[in-house]
Order: C-alpha cells, then sequence, then structure tokens
C-alpha cells in the first residue's frame, strides 16, 4: 500500500534510518510512493536532498521512480539499488549525510517529532 502523508501525522521514515548500509534510502522510498500515488500533502520528492543522494549513488530521480514502478517492497529496491550503487557511492552518500547535511536531519526530526540521533 502507498504511503499516505496526507494527514500531516503521518510522516516518511527518518534520513537517519539505515537499511541495507543506506541511510535516506527509506525516507527517498516513501515519498516517491506516496508520490506516485497522490498522497505526498506538502512533502516535496524529489527534494534536494533526495537529489543529492540520488546524484552520489550514480542514479536519477527517474530511474528511482521507473525501480519503485516494479520493486514495492523494502526489500526489492534495496535489492534493485545494490545492482546499482557500488559501496563507494553508498558510502560517500552517507557521508554527505551525516557530515555536511546534519542539520537538515536534526531539523526533519524535529519537525517530525523524532529523537534525534
Amino acid at each position: 500500500m502507498a504511503t499516505d502523508l496526507r494527514s500531516g501525522k503521518d510522516f516518511p521514515r527518518r534520513g537517519r534510518d539505515e537499511y541495507g548500509g543506506y541511510l535516506w534510502l527509506l525516507r527517498a522510498f516513501d515519498k516517491a510512493r506516496a508520490a506516485a500515488n497522490g498522497t505526498i500533502h506538502d512533502y516535496i520528492y524529489p527534494c534536494p536532498m533526495d537529489k543529492g543522494v540520488f546524484e552520489r549513488w550514480g542514479i536519477t530521480a527517474a530511474q528511482f521512480d521507473e525501480a519503485i514502478a516494479t520493486h514495492q517492497t523494502d526489500e526489492a529496491i534495496l535489492g534493485w539499488l545494490g545492482e546499482r550503487v557500488r559501496p563507494a557511492q553508498r558510502d560517500a552518500a552517507n557521508r554527505w549525510l551525516t557530515h555536511d547535511k546534519s542539520e537538515n536531519l536534526d531539523r526533519q526530526d524535529r519537525e517530525e517529532g523524532a529523537a534525534a540521533a
């Protein structure tokens, strides 16, 4: 089922949540599914953070969108990404998020009521 963010009380998963070695993957997946299904509310997809992560992974938002159309589960999208992204690219994106974008992650956590790591 698509993520529905229209209530303003339901949020995509945290950008800090690691899945299969990737930060941001679950958040991007939730937002992309919500955007595709018209349930994104006031979130932006692809936002500058999405685009920055995708760039470091070596993929485009269009490629990610195509993948979510046929890879409906977290496990399936992780497998798809793992076939395309080298560990060095994954690690570069994670470093970018945790070092260069930590203030953005903190702000998201505050706005969404999540405890910062």
